[in-house]
């Protein structure tokens, strides 16, 4: 015979739902409440957002601001590649390239030669000449250069006018030119032009930047 096992029993109550317990009416209304205040208060912070932005940048809300219109580029113009540019090549000198160029004993348009290995003619604008002339004894070997019958001339129409200003603005209107400069402030502006390659004398010899399919010139 068995014996009775000896258990204590517990007594059982009533599972009451919880005054906070999400499943009652009251608090899903108040939960709901709840979530369309954040909604408002999110909304606020946005507006008053929006208000600081127009208080402090009042130029950036306006509707009728300016437009900027940059220059049209040529249509020969593919990226950063100028495909106007070839041989024989022009180059538009100036006053501080033929000095550079006196200075380290070079030929100038054989020199040029064997930088591009192609066929380049040096160009002498009137402005470039005038600064020449202006500057006295001390460039007359650079001024007796640029009077060389071989290379070519450019009249400029234009009266007093600054001779790096001539050449930007003929490199802008035509963009077959490359330019031979070692001016600094000269080099600046005609790196925002797309497409216009410098030629500047360095460690005794011409160097290029900015030219297509350039053989390295270091």
């Amino acid at each position: 015979m068995g014996v009775a096992k000896k258990t204590r029993k517990f007594a059982q109550m009533k599972r009451v739902i919880g005054q906070r317990d999400a499943r009652l009416k009251k608090n899903q209304m108040a939960g709901e409440i709840e979530a369309k205040k954040k909604e408002e208060a999110k909304k606020a912070k946005r507006e008053m957002y929006a208000f600081t932005l127009h208080s402090f940048y009042p130029k950036c809300c306006k509707t009728d601001q300016s437009v900027a219109i940059s220059p049209q580029a040529p249509s020969s113009m593919f990226f950063m590649a100028n495909e106007a540019l070839g041989p024989p090549y022009r180059v538009l000198i100036d006053t501080n390239f033929l000095s550079h160029t006196v200075r380290g004993k070079l030929e100038l348009q054989e020199s040029l030669m064997n930088l591009l290995y192609a066929k380049a003619t040096p160009i002498i604008t009137s402005c470039v000449m005038a600064e020449l002339e202006k500057l006295g004894p001390k460039y007359r070997i650079a001024l007796r250069i640029a009077r060389d019958e071989r290379w070519e001339r450019i009249t400029c129409d234009h009266k007093g006018t600054y001779a790096d200003d001539c050449l930007v603005e003929n490199v802008t209107k035509h963009r077959i030119y490359l330019v031979g400069t070692n001016d600094v402030d000269l080099k600046r502006r005609l790196r925002k032009i797309p497409g216009v390659p410098i030629v500047s004398v360095a460690k005794g010899k011409y160097v290029i930047e900015r030219l297509p399919d350039a053989p390295d010139s270091r």
